[in-house]
């Protein structure tokens, strides 16, 4: 079984922001693992740059901020081999509210990662009917419209601290989502000659009258609250998504989001689960 996403992909403490988002935006991944010799000294992730740029007061441009400046140093990490390697991901990615996992060989030189794609992946295979989407969606929906512009749905997105947005119609009607790697993958700062603009997911002047419509894709994938939540996360891992909306079909009501987070988080206590309900049956 092919417990970790490859290749780990890197950089060293003295490649500049710029440079992770070239990496990041290439190989369309959120997060890039700081190497020093063979070991891991931090990680990077795109939310990171975004909350470091809104403190940082130096008007420097993305190319001359070093990664040293905002990269985590508290790395999470696992030793490779674990027999139950799966289960101490998902328990660490819930703890601490983390993406990945550094996987580290007895040098505690880097030999993988896993992420929260691999936990869904490997849920959907292992875990069918365990669970139903309703017992681990999240009932509160941040959304936008269709007719917004870019720039109201960025906002949004950084106001609230999140990476997604549930878009609508006038109707409130689902019409796809919205997220930073949108921002990112249509992004006018790698068309730019010059990296000074540190607004790289939307750069001024580059993007006023777009819409949210422009760069969404009309492949409407939801799932149902009584949907197996193995579904939604083979749904995730298949199509690259981070988060599917939940809508009851039959009055095409929004009813919640349930995402990559909410599948590690079943991961992480569906054996505490199983054996609960064993010893439950063996004292009756």
């Amino acid at each position: 079984m092919d417990l970790y996403s490859s290749p780990v992909l890197t950089l060293t403490e003295n490649d500049t922001i710029h440079d992770a988002l070239v990496m990041m935006k290439t190989n369309f991944i959120k997060r890039v693992v700081i190497e020093k010799g063979k070991s891991p000294a931090g990680i990077v992730t795109e939310r990171d740059i975004n909350a470091f740029l809104e403190h940082d007061t130096t008007n420097r441009a993305l190319d001359e901020i070093r990664l040293k400046e905002i990269m985590k140093k508290n790395i999470i990490s696992i030793a490779a081999g674990q027999q139950d390697h799966l289960s101490q991901c998902a328990t660490r990615m819930d703890t601490f509210k983390i993406g990945s996992i550094i996987v580290v060989d007895e040098q505690d030189h880097i030999v993988g990662i896993t992420t929260q794609t691999d936990i869904n992946r490997h849920y959907a295979k292992m875990y069918p009917g365990k669970y139903r989407v309703r017992d681990y969606m999240t009932d509160k929906v941040i959304s936008c419209r269709e007719t917004d512009s870019l720039r109201f749905a960025l906002d949004i997105i950084n106001n609230n601290k999140t990476s997604r947005l549930v878009v609508t119609d006038s109707r409130g009607n689902v019409k796809g989502i919205i997220t930073t790697n949108d921002f990112l993958k249509h992004s006018e700062y790698f068309k730019q000659s010059s990296s000074k603009t540190r607004e790289y997911l939307l750069p001024k002047g580059t993007a006023e009258n777009k819409k949210v419509s422009d760069i969404i894709k009309y492949e409407i994938l939801v799932v149902e609250p009584d949907d197996d939540l193995a579904t939604a996360a083979d749904l995730m891992s298949k199509n690259n998504i981070s988060g599917v909306p939940v809508v009851v079909i039959r009055n095409n009501k929004l009813d919640g989001i349930v995402t990559k987070a909410d599948v590690v988080k079943a991961f992480s206590q569906v054996v505490t689960h199983s054996k609960l309900l064993e010893n439950y049956k063996t004292f009756r």
